[in-house]
């Protein structure tokens, strides 16, 4: 039984076949995997199956029309001056003598939390939840909408360990209803943990599909670049002699004290809420802290505000990059230069091929682009200050297996060039493959740090908990 179908489906974009003749079909009770590189083709054809964007050529069978599909979007579309209610309800309000009926909505928006097991109370300000909780109001969102058919696009992007077990008992349970969902993510594993069919996307054509018990990540990978996959990036250091270098960045907040060498790389790991965003936003200037003492190549910048921080060598790429980041009205080269002085403007071509960032040129608007070129658009823009010490809150937060490869590649040429930089990460594996150093968050404190030779994933996730 079928309750969806794409049937050679197409889309024809200005200068961009973006799909070209893709079959999928969907059934009750099953999760699909929809897995591609940045550019695949994915968001397009999730859109269209969702009946947000008609295709050029091809058809969709099934419950798009008649609103039996939601769709739970990575890039959150959700309203921060209303409450969580009032987000979820938006749209299909619950009525009562002509009047919104809140007590029903609050008391609906309770049930969807419960069933995944959070306590995010239906009156809060959506603007002021953190970026992990915003992202389970989109879940919500979707599933108050009782809907046959469940497309989620990277749900778990900025979920905690225990957020994500939740919401994976909480897909068992639709999938006993007979719910129907497709299930996009670049995080492999979960795909071969939760899916049962996966369906592999490259150029914007099917060029693979299995049942997941016949599938390894070696196997998808391999489908979704055309290449075998690379060996497990290597944990040597960048550079030699860390410890002979001064400090470029000194500092201490509170109860948290930060430091970076020329040329290292140092990992912040922690779950969702461990500290990480605050202390980075706490750094740049966003925001104020008792007893603050930044020094920056010797030099004291608490005083400063951002601007003089971001001359004085400090820069920052933010978590949520479509909030916070990149602006969609804009095209790549102005993103790119948003933030750099007119003479700098010339380097714009050199930093995206060096980036390898992959668009139709540095004029098409940025929106067009993948969200693994977007993110390396906006750290483009960070780069383009040259700065000493670069801050990366989850750099690589719902890309896809090379765009991820090449923002590390990027990260270890930086610091091989003698850049500081600081990057905050969920992933153990991103941890250990990357930092040179490892700094643990929890509650807002630092609860461990480790040599590269010192961490291992056992003691990373007890200091997690506190007990390292």
């Amino acid at each position: 039984m079928t309750v969806l179908a794409a049937r050679a489906v197409s889309m024809q974009f200005p200068g961009t076949l973006a799909l070209d003749c893709v079959d999928l079909e969907v059934s009750p009770g099953k999760v699909h995997g929809l897995v591609g590189e940045n550019g695949a083709g994915k968001s397009t054809l999730m859109r269209i199956l969702a009946g947000v964007e008609t295709p050029t050529g091809g058809r969709v069978e099934g419950d798009a029309a008649s609103g039996g599909v939601a769709m739970i979007y990575q890039e959150l579309n959700l309203l921060p001056n209303l409450s969580v209610a009032d987000n979820i309800f938006l749209g299909r309000e619950r009525t009562r003598r002509g009047l919104i009926d809140r007590r029903a909505e609050e008391r609906e928006t309770a049930a969807a939390m419960a069933r995944l097991e959070q306590r995010i109370h239906p009156g809060a300000l959506v603007g002021d939840l953190p970026l992990g909780q915003q992202q389970i109001v989109e879940i919500a969102k979707a599933i108050a909408r009782d809907a046959r058919v469940l497309i989620m696009d990277e749900p778990t992007s900025a979920l905690s360990a225990a957020e994500i077990a939740a919401l994976f008992r909480l897909i068992r349970d639709l999938k006993r209803r007979g719910v129907a969902i497709v299930y996009v993510s670049h995080r492999l594993e979960e795909l071969l943990a939760i899916g049962d069919s996966i369906t592999v996307l490259r150029d914007g054509r099917v060029v693979a599909e299995a049942e997941v018990a016949r599938a390894t990540v070696p196997w998808i990978v391999e489908k979704m670049t055309g290449h075998a996959a690379s060996e497990r990036e290597t944990r040597e250091p960048g550079i030699s002699e860390l410890s002979s270098l001064p400090p470029k960045l000194e500092a201490r907040i509170g109860e948290v004290a930060v430091s970076a060498r020329s040329g290292e790389i140092v990992g912040f790991y922690g779950l969702m809420g461990a500290g990480r965003t605050e202390l980075f936003e706490t750094l740049i200037g966003l925001r104020g802290a008792k007893h603050e003492r930044i020094t920056l190549a010797g030099r004291a910048v608490e005083r400063l505000d951002i601007p003089g921080r971001i001359r004085s060598g400090l820069a920052l790429v933010p978590e949520d990059r479509k909030a916070s980041g990149i602006v969609p009205t804009l095209s790549v080269r102005e993103n790119m230069t948003l933030a750099a002085p007119k003479r700098e403007h010339r380097r714009a071509p050199g930093l995206a091929e060096e980036m390898q960032i992959r668009c139709a040129g540095l004029d098409c608007p940025v929106a067009s682009l993948s969200g693994g070129n977007q993110q390396k658009v906006l750290l483009s823009r960070f780069l383009m200050a040259s700065p000493k010490v670069l801050l990366l809150d989850d750099p690589t937060r719902g890309v896809d297996v090379g765009a991820r490869e090449e923002i590390h590649h990027t990260i270890r040429t930086l610091a091989g060039r003698g850049m500081a930089v600081l990057f905050a990460s969920s992933e153990l594996e991103e941890v250990l493959a990357l930092a040179t150093r490892i700094v643990v968050m929890a509650r807002g404190r630092v609860t461990a740090e480790f040599s590269r030779a010192e961490a291992t994933e056992e003691a990373l996730v007890a200091a997690c908990g506190g007990t390292a």
